[in-house]
């Protein structure tokens, strides 16, 4: 699998959106989990409003039940 099959593997469809979860961004970025949530709630004004929400416990189960 090529780098751009790889990234495009992390790309889930969530409440009709293409998004990717944080953990993922994170290995992608090279950081920890953690530090990209928090660097982005430190800057989140850099970011537009619909970059980033929390999953329900439905849909992390759902989510999960995929992996």
């Amino acid at each position: 699998m090529n780098n751009l099959e790889a990234i495009r593997s992390k790309i889930h469809e969530i409440r009709g959106q293409n998004v990717m979860l944080d953990f993922d961004l994170a290995t992608l970025y090279g950081v920890e989990n953690k530090r990209l949530k928090a660097s982005v709630r430190r800057n989140i004004n850099r970011f537009p409003e619909d970059f980033m929400f929390e999953l329900t416990e439905k849909e992390f189960a759902n989510l999960r039940s995929k992996f």
